[in-house]
C-alpha cells in the first residue's frame, strides 16, 4: 500500500494524498482548512479494505500525519511558535512538559465533569412548592352587615367638588394705582416706590410697577435708582427740569 498515493475527499480538497501535501508546503492551500480527522478515517478505511495490517504503510503514514499536524498548529498558532523557536533546547523541554501536564489536568477535569453530568442528570431543581406541603386554609373572621352596608353607602356617596378658588390670582386695575399715584404727586414732588408698595403682595407689586411705568411712559414722572436693586425714586415730571433751570440761573 502507498500512503502518498491515498485518495481522499475532504470538503477543502480531493485527490491524492501526495498532491495534498505538495499543495500545503507550496503554501496554496491553508493548514487550517485540512480535516486530519477524514484523512485518518480514510487510512483506517483503506486498511480496513486490504484485510491485514501492513506496518510500513502505517509508519510512513504517522510520520506525514504528524507534519501535517505540526503545520496546521503553527498556522493556528503563529506568536506562540514564535516563542518557542527562542528557547533553548532544555527549555522548550521543560515548556512541553508543562504543556502536557496542563493538558493532563484539563482532561482529567473534563472526566470528572462528564461523571457529574452523568450522575446529576437525573436531578432537577424544584421551582413550586412541595405537592405534600400543608396548604394554608385562609379564614376570614365574622362580618358584621350592618357595618358591610354602611361601608358601601359610604363609598357610593358622590364626593365633595374641590374648590380651586384660592388658586385663582386676583389682578387688582391698573387704574386704581394710577390714580393713587397721580394724587400722591400732586401733594409730594417725589416718593420712593419701595416705600409706597411695602405691604402689598407680590402681585399687588407687580400691578404697581405696571403703574409706574404707564406714568412713565406718558411722561408724567421719571425714574431714578442708584444701583441695581436699589429704591426707585419716582419724580413728577418737570421738578427735575425746573431744578435744573434755577440752578443754572443762579450760577
Amino acid at each position: 500500500m502507498i500512503v502518498r498515493d491515498l485518495e481522499l475527499d475532504l470538503d477543502a480538497f480531493e485527490g491524492p494524498f501526495d498532491l495534498l501535501l505538495t499543495l500545503v508546503l507550496r503554501e496554496e492551500l491553508e493548514p487550517a482548512e485540512v480535516d486530519v480527522a477524514e484523512i485518518v478515517l480514510s487510512f483506517c478505511a483503506r486498511l480496513e479494505e486490504q484485510g491485514r495490517l501492513d506496518l510500513d504503510a502505517c509508519g510512513e503514514f504517522l510520520v506525514l500525519v504528524a507534519a501535517l499536524l505540526e503545520l496546521k498548529a503553527r498556522g493556528l498558532f503563529p506568536e506562540e511558535e514564535l516563542e518557542l523557536s527562542e528557547l533553548e533546547p532544555e527549555e522548550a523541554a521543560e515548556e512541553l512538559a508543562r504543556r502536557l501536564a496542563d493538558y493532563r489536568r484539563m482532561k482529567e477535569a473534563a472526566a470528572w465533569l462528564r461523571e457529574r453530568l452523568d450522575d446529576e442528570s437525573s436531578r432537577y431543581f424544584r421551582l413550586g412548592p412541595a405537592p405534600l406541603a400543608p396548604q394554608v386554609e385562609r379564614r376570614l373572621a365574622s362580618q358584621d352587615p350592618e357595618r358591610l352596608g354602611a361601608a358601601l353607602r359610604l363609598l357610593a356617596t358622590e364626593p365633595p367638588s374641590v374648590s380651586l378658588g384660592h388658586m385663582a390670582l386676583r389682578f387688582p386695575p391698573v387704574s386704581l394705582f394710577l390714580e393713587r399715584f397721580r394724587a400722591l404727586l400732586r401733594r409730594r414732588r417725589l416718593f420712593d416706590f419701595d416705600s409706597e408698595v411695602g405691604g402689598f403682595s407680590r402681585v399687588e407689586a407687580a400691578v404697581a410697577f405696571l403703574a409706574v411705568l404707564e406714568l412713565r411712559k406718558a411722561g408724567e414722572v421719571s425714574l431714578e435708582q442708584a444701583s441695581s436693586f436699589a429704591s426707585i425714586r419716582v419724580t413728577r415730571a418737570g421738578v427735575e427740569q425746573k431744578e435744573q433751570e434755577w440752578i443754572a440761573r443762579s450760577a
